[in-house]
């Protein structure tokens, strides 16, 4: 749990409430909007497909969070 915690700092911070949770989601969905703008970059392009998988996880991770499943 402390490794999610270091790897996924964003998605483990307080959430009071659900407009909290949305913010978070947004920030997870503004970076991912930006590496996908760079993705016409071959080197870029695959590594986006893994910060997408790392955006992926981030956003079930603070749901989960949030739901107080983890």
């Amino acid at each position: 749990m402390d490794t999610l915690k270091k790897l996924f700092p964003l998605s483990f911070k307080e959430k009071k409430d659900v407009g909290a949770l949305i913010l978070n989601i947004l920030i997870y969905l503004a970076i991912s909007i930006g590496v996908g703008m760079l993705a016409f970059i071959p080197i870029v392009g695959w590594a986006s497909q893994l910060i997408h998988l790392y955006i992926l996880a981030g956003i079930l991770l603070s749901i989960l969070d949030y739901c107080k499943v983890i």
